[in-house]
């Protein structure tokens, strides 16, 4: 079963997201402000991050810039999901080392199909089934 980390400052939108990823087999544990995240990827190595950019403190894009650079989070996806829907900002996501970038209103179904499609990709990497 894989641990999901939600990193959202909207509890509304936690709950939505949990309820889909648990009803899709995923244990999951939220985290409110880019510092608890940083916290919380650290400490409970989660197989995927879902990752808000607009948070207080600490905003998505250092957090994941923060979790690259550290050897112990470097691996772990992620997938930004974000009102922010500019293409400099998707652009910036990505180039930052997000593994997939959703904006809001998004679909609670194709969340939790992408998110089952990046740990397949993550899983067939590290067997060395994905390579070209």
């Amino acid at each position: 079963m894989s641990l999901v980390l939600i990193v959202e400052d909207e509890k509304d939108i936690v709950e939505l997201i949990k309820y889909n990823l648990e009803r899709s087999a995923f244990t999951t544990i939220a985290a409110y402000s880019g510092e608890e995240a940083l916290k919380s990827a650290k400490d409970k190595k989660p197989d995927l991050i879902i990752l808000d950019i607009m948070l207080p403190g600490v905003d998505g894009f250092e957090v994941c810039k923060q979790l690259r650079a550290q050897p112990e989070t470097a691996n772990i996806p992620i997938i930004m999901l974000t009102a922010r829907r500019e293409e400099i900002d998707k652009i910036l996501g990505l180039e930052l080392g997000a593994d997939d970038y959703m904006t809001k209103p998004f679909s609670p179904r194709e969340l939790v199909a992408r998110a089952k499609a990046v740990l397949r990709r993550k899983v067939s990497g590290e067997t060395g089934g994905g390579e070209v």
